[in-house]
């Protein structure tokens, strides 16, 4: 893959609570390190990738500086607090990057199983328009549903299930998050008219919400 001619730089949501899962899984174990040391160790593998923010919930930055410490040597990583809401953590992300820092990849860090191809594809995908996401087509045929009764059914051809890493021009993101309220960034920049392009992403790359999210990640893991 062609290098970026753009400065890239990453923000990494960990501020989450975990109220589905029952505690914070970023920082549980999995093998012998916490959840997010996984997709933190890609990002700071990932060439393309200048520099980290790592936003944590306020009392758990101690705890998360002293995990990133043996990293520190190879990029360059923050560790900030975070805000209320996810995107006032990545909108405090975006805003500690370097003002260098043209494009942004924001990725879920409970996606232990991002590659760096992904992330490549996201970031390519995003030079050549407002943002670019991974997602993957639906293979199972979609129904609306009002009050259990099926409204209609969906062509399944036009569906595609968003995932991260998504890679957005930091300008335009930042303006986007600034005037539109969403839990996913892609939203925000399509409510504010921006062009968002999809790169296939991976069934491997999903996201740890559940019990059962966790001990499929053990499974492969340990095999």
């Amino acid at each position: 893959m062609v290098k970026s001619l753009l400065n890239v730089g990453a923000v990494l949501p960990a501020a989450g609570v975990g109220y589905r899962f029952g505690e914070k899984k970023q920082l549980k174990h999995l093998a012998n390190k916490p959840l997010f040391i996984y997709a933190l160790d890609v990002f700071v593998k990932c060439k393309e990738i200048a520099e980290i923010v790592v936003v944590a919930n306020q009392n758990d930055i101690e705890y998360i500086l002293k995990e990133v410490e043996p990293f520190k040597h190879k990029k360059p990583i923050k560790v900030i607090a975070g805000g209320e809401r996810r995107q006032d953590s990545v909108m405090k992300g975006c805003l500690a990057l370097s003002k260098s820092v043209e494009l942004v990849t924001i990725l879920d860090i409970v996606r232990p199983f991002v590659t760096s191809d992904l992330i490549l594809s996201t970031i390519s995908g995003a030079e050549n328009s407002d943002g670019c996401i991974a997602a993957l087509p639906s293979n199972d045929t979609i129904k609306e549903v009002n009050n259990f009764n099926i409204v209609r059914t969906i062509d399944r051809d036009k569906i595609w299930l968003a995932q991260t890493p998504q890679t957005f021009k930091k300008k335009i993101l930042i303006e986007a998050m600034s005037s539109n309220d969403a839990t996913d960034e892609a939203s925000m920049v399509e409510a504010a008219g921006g062009m968002v392009s999809v790169t296939k992403g991976s069934i491997m790359n999903f996201k740890i919400t559940t019990i059962d999210d966790w001990s499929l990640a053990e499974k492969i893991i340990y095999g």
